[in-house]
């Protein structure tokens, strides 16, 4: 069986390797760089950027608390620079090493099908290759996405991509989008000294999250200094001799704001230009890769995962889309569940969310019970000084069954697969309940939250 790859990102690269671990002819082809967004200008590099910007916060911030002694501190962002690039060509190296290990043949070059069974690559150094397969998986991911405000071309407005890599660190920044990208960039450029504005449409940052941890962590932008002004319109941009002026538009009121950068922040849009979908008959829906729910085209032996077919945009969905497409493609037997997929966001606090959100759960119709517990109850929370967020579970008052879990505080990224799990195995609260959590750990907060669904908490006063 061969099967071409056309990306090289999270989605691409672990399809690959998934395909030779099953027995595949593997073809892998990257238009410039393995790891894609995810790893060149996406994930990686801003939590690179974000871990030193919440270590410079609490040492700024909690350093008397925490009885240490310091003076004149200070991140150098160039250093920085240099480290986020250093991180980066040792994972690609590694991704490297692996497909290199599973005989898996790497192009990096431009692909356009040729037919239905092959593709034309016009390599980076000038070669021209073809590429025959039984079956391609189109991987290409996605790009900053631009929409039509008068001034966007402007010298100083700028993406995601050229956010990651500045200079220097600009005096002011107004972000245009209060998502999770905008606010990961607010956290970062706020941390090394610069006036920070987010502008959002909406009422409330994040909106695809729950409300009660989203109001958690835009209290505590603003109390750090970022300004944030939702329900607020973006109407056009223009040069002035000290930088640019943004002019809003909040209901009937206008205002008009100058900042020396302007960061586009509002999502991301697939990439399949050059692909050549038309010469096969590969159906689109916009920019995106039309599929079915098994990721596949209607071309039969064509499929699309990740970020390229307009779905979920987020790596480890990409790469669980690719296995799955892989295991079909195999005949094996393979599902994915996407109600379990985590909702991340690293900022300080961490939001992160699985399952359904409140608002959610009650449009379709359940009758649910909450339990909240807030971080400042917790003993590892205070010791780290860490207290400002909360979990939060969302059950069927029915049956007990969890629908949800968010988290608004440290390391919630990576307690949020603890709900992810108790989804995909339709766990109850009272089975949280009976599982021991740790002490001392933020951990712990799960626990209570669990309890708190029935007003049990154990670390908070009686409800009365």
């Amino acid at each position: 069986m061969k099967i071409a790859i056309i990306g090289g990102g999270p989605g691409g690269y672990i399809a690959a390797i998934r395909a030779a671990q099953l027995g595949a002819e593997v073809s892998i082809i990257e238009k410039e760089h393995l790891g894609g967004t995810c790893l060149n200008v996406g994930c990686i590099p801003t939590k690179v950027l974000l871990h030193t910007a919440n270590l410079v916060d609490t040492l700024k911030k909690e350093a008397k608390e925490l009885a240490i002694e310091v003076t004149g501190i200070e991140a150098d962002w160039s250093k920085l620079q240099k480290r986020k690039n250093k991180i980066t060509k040792k994972l690609i190296g590694g991704i490297e090493g692996i497909l290199k290990s599973h005989q898996i043949i790497k192009y990096i070059g431009q692909a356009t099908f040729s037919d239905k069974n092959e593709v034309t690559v016009k390599c980076s150094n000038g070669k021209i290759e073809k590429v025959a397969f039984d079956y391609a998986i189109i991987a290409t991911g996605s790009e900053p996405n631009v929409i039509p405000i008068p001034g966007i071309e402007l010298q100083g407005v700028i993406t995601s991509n050229e956010a990651l890599s500045l200079e220097e660190v600009p005096e002011s920044l107004l972000i245009i989008g209060g998502g999770v990208i905008g606010c990961e960039f607010a956290s970062i450029y706020n941390s090394f000294e610069c006036k920070v504005r987010v502008i959002e449409t909406l009422p409330r940052i994040v909106a695809n999250m729950d409300a009660e941890i989203t109001n958690v962590l835009q209290n505590k932008l603003v109390k750090d200094g970022i300004e944030i002004h939702t329900n607020t319109k973006v109407k056009k941009i223009e040069k002035t001799a000290d930088g640019l002026e943004i002019h809003t538009l909040k209901g009937e009121k206008s205002e008009v704001f100058k900042a020396e950068k302007v960061l586009l922040s509002i999502g991301r849009k697939p990439v399949t230009e050059g692909l050549g979908l038309d010469k096969i008959g590969v159906k689109t829906k916009g920019s995106a890769v039309a599929v079915n729910d098994k990721f596949q085209t209607n071309v039969r032996n064509i499929y699309a995962i990740g970020d390229c077919n307009g779905g979920v945009m987020l790596a480890h969905v990409a790469s669980a889309q690719g296995i799955s497409a892989v295991e079909r493609i195999m005949k094996k037997k393979t599902s994915i569940d996407f109600k379990t997929t985590p909702y991340c966001v690293y900022t300080r606090p961490e939001l992160a969310s699985a399952g359904l959100t409140e608002e959610q759960a009650i449009e379709q119709g359940y009758h649910i019970e909450k339990g909240v517990f807030p971080l400042f109850a917790n003993g590892k929370s205070m010791i780290t000084c860490e207290t400002e967020g909360i979990v939060k579970y969302i059950s069927d008052k029915a049956t007990g069954e969890i629908l949800g879990l968010h988290i608004a505080g440290p390391r919630a990224t990576d307690l949020i697969v603890e709900g992810a799990l108790a989804i995909r195995l339709e766990a109850t609260v009272e089975e949280i309940i009976t599982t021991i959590h740790a002490h001392p750990t933020v951990g712990e907060c799960l626990h209570e939250a669990a309890h708190g669904v029935h007003n049990n908490a154990l670390h908070l006063p009686k409800i009365k």
